[in-house]
């Protein structure tokens, strides 16, 4: 489609716990807006089943496959997994993700009778852990504090909220924020280096505590620019 930036030109997005909410939400948000986007999961037939369901909703070149073929196809690849298998999963898919931008979203979060809280990560954040596994690929965090809930309903045709971009290569960062604003209502604002992910995803604990405050899907903006 000519209304995607020409960085996205010919690009794939592949989605890797693509069958998951935030997975989910994000392809489908991607594929709207004329994306071509690989759904990935642990298996290749529940992301194929995913894939149909999400092409025939929206329209839009959408397939399925297991994660390993997902991470192989995708240019871009989105990384949506639980956080107890993250670090597993990339470091056997490292070959495949070698070269590429590989955008991390994934909070580590504990949660008990009092609610959502941060888990301490021994690297630092799941975007720095994500980079360190992968040497060769260049590590973006984004995407932690968007309600998969507004991603996934088709009723809500803008979500309100900015994206927090974080990365050290400018090149990628800026690619992320032109993915971000494909998504109608969002709006990728950079966010600093890696090593200041860690309170991006542990900011995710708060919106969670804000919305069973408030019963809402609360996002962010940054104000001033």
């Amino acid at each position: 489609m000519s209304n995607l930036p020409e960085s996205l030109a010919g690009k794939t997005v592949a989605v890797l716990g693509g069958t998951g909410p935030q997975g989910r939400g994000l392809a489908r948000r991607f594929a709207a807006a004329g994306v071509p986007v690989v759904i990935g999961s642990r298996s290749a037939e529940r992301a194929a089943e995913a894939a149909a369901t999400l092409a025939e909703a929206v329209g839009g070149t959408v397939t399925g496959a297991d994660n390993a073929g997902a991470a192989a196809a995708g240019d871009i690849v989105v990384v949506a997994v639980p956080w107890d298998g993250h670090g597993e999963l990339l470091t056997e898919l490292a070959p495949a993700l070698a070269g590429k931008v590989v955008v991390d979203c994934v909070n580590p979060l504990g949660f008990d009778k009092q609610g959502a809280y941060a888990l301490p990560v021994e690297e630092g954040s799941a975007a720095q852990q994500a980079q360190g596994i992968l040497p060769d690929s260049t590590v973006v965090g984004a995407f932690h504090n968007v309600s998969a809930v507004k991603l996934e309903d088709p009723e809500v045709t803008s979500v309100d909220t900015d994206v927090l971009v974080l990365g050290d290569v400018r090149e990628a960062t800026d690619l992320v924020q032109d993915l971000a604003g494909t998504i109608p209502g969002v709006r990728g604002v950079y966010g600093g280096r890696l090593r200041n992910a860690h309170q991006v995803e542990a900011l995710t604990a708060n919106l969670i505590s804000v919305n069973r405050r408030y019963k809402a899907h609360a996002g962010i903006r940054v104000t001033d620019i």
